[in-house]
């Protein structure tokens, strides 16, 4: 199992421990429920160094342009492009992924920890297969990762450096300091629906900057709230929304992903006749949001639930959890596009127990107002 760089220090904050994708990592503090509410709330402080972090040099339009979805050479100078996807040749998802364009022939990639190696390989074998010269660095294990993140994180990140309330959503800087503190990567980013940032520094200036945050009231938040806060805001996980295998996963286009996540006008990257194909054929699964009624509040649907209506199975749940904010269970699931209608009742076979819930579109909660 890999280690993050800042074990021990978490360890001085009371953080428990656990596993993610291959990693030891701190799943809660002091509670996941408490954790969650601060980010939604005030602002907590996330360790997220199990996620891969690559830096690619070179020719590097010619190659991300044929892996991802999106159209890559439109990202300005300084700005992150994403969420884009990349796909296999059954237009499944491999991972979907953030860019940073430092400059015309530098870019920073973050793939998700459980596909970091996948994704350099899988880098590195088109890069060759086109010919481009391109030079791919693993820099995961050299830089942390911290994410800053809920409707107080401007006012924190502003005693740090002055500026950096300034940066424009997914706009990012290089080589800053923050509180006197070297850091490589601060972006106006995150994965939990509210506002935030995330900084890469090397182990020891984020172990200080990470001190620094805690000093100044800011709640050290565990992976498990990660999840529940993503799971709330719609954001889609590997292995429970996407995934390669086509005898498991619907194609990409039920992904239902939004802001701009495929460029349906780019042609030429992996997968994109077979999404094409799956478009013209229409959307066999699409992925909703879930729920729970009132007298069912305290039913988590849990990923593999069938979801019915009328007792006729018409898809099921990908992932689920207990939201604190509307206190009842919220999920995401897969159902058949026909069923596919905001407000309409279904039921959760919770192992063998049926259970009300209604679907709703993304987010699940109010994001960026809960602050009651």
């Amino acid at each position: 199992m890999q280690r993050i760089p800042l074990e021990d220090l978490h360890k001085e904050l009371g953080a428990s421990f656990g596993e993610f994708a291959g990693w030891r990592v701190p799943m809660s503090y002091e509670g996941t429920l408490a954790e969650h509410m601060a980010v939604r709330r005030s602002v907590g402080v996330f360790d997220i160094s199990h996620m891969g972090r690559l830096v690619l040099r070179g020719d590097v339009l010619e190659l991300i342009e044929r892996v991802y979805t999106k159209k890559m050479g439109k990202t300005r100078v300084g700005f992150m492009s994403g969420p884009t996807l990349a796909l296999n040749a059954y237009a499944r998802v491999k991972d979907d992924e953030m860019y940073y364009r430092v400059s015309d022939d530098e870019w920073l990639v973050v793939p998700n920890a459980a596909v970091r190696v996948e994704m350099y390989n899988h880098l590195r074998r088109v890069a060759s297969e086109l010919g481009v010269n391109v030079e791919i660095r693993d820099v995961t294990m050299e830089y942390a990762m911290l994410a800053i993140q809920g409707p107080e994180s401007p006012s924190i990140m502003e005693k740090l450096a002055s500026w950096a309330p300034d940066l424009r959503p997914l706009e990012f800087r290089v080589n800053e300091e923050l509180g006197g503190i070297p850091v490589y990567v601060i972006s106006r980013s995150g994965w939990t629906g509210e506002d935030g940032f995330e900084v890469w520094a090397r182990p020891g200036s984020a172990a200080r900057l990470l001190r620094r945050l805690v000093e100044m009231g800011v709640k050290p938040v565990g992976i498990a709230a990660r999840d529940t806060l993503r799971i709330e805001a719609g954001f889609v996980l590997g292995g429970h929304e996407y995934g390669e295998d086509p005898l498991v996963y619907p194609c990409a286009l039920g992904l239902r992903y939004g802001l701009g996540a495929i460029d349906w006008g780019k042609t030429g990257y992996i997968g994109w006749e077979a999404l094409r194909a799956c478009r013209r054929e229409g959307a066999r699964w699409v992925r909703v949001g879930l729920v729970m009624r009132k007298e069912h509040a305290r039913v988590i649907p849990r990923q593999g639930y069938k979801i019915l209506v009328d007792d006729v199975e018409v898809g099921w749940v990908t992932s689920g959890t207990f939201s604190p904010v509307i206190r009842r269970g919220v999920g995401q699931a897969y159902i058949d596009p026909r069923y596919d209608i905001e407000g309409m009742q279904v039921e959760i076979d919770a192992r063998g127990r049926r259970a009300t819930a209604k679907i709703q579109g993304f987010p699940l909660v109010p994001i960026g107002a809960s602050k009651k």
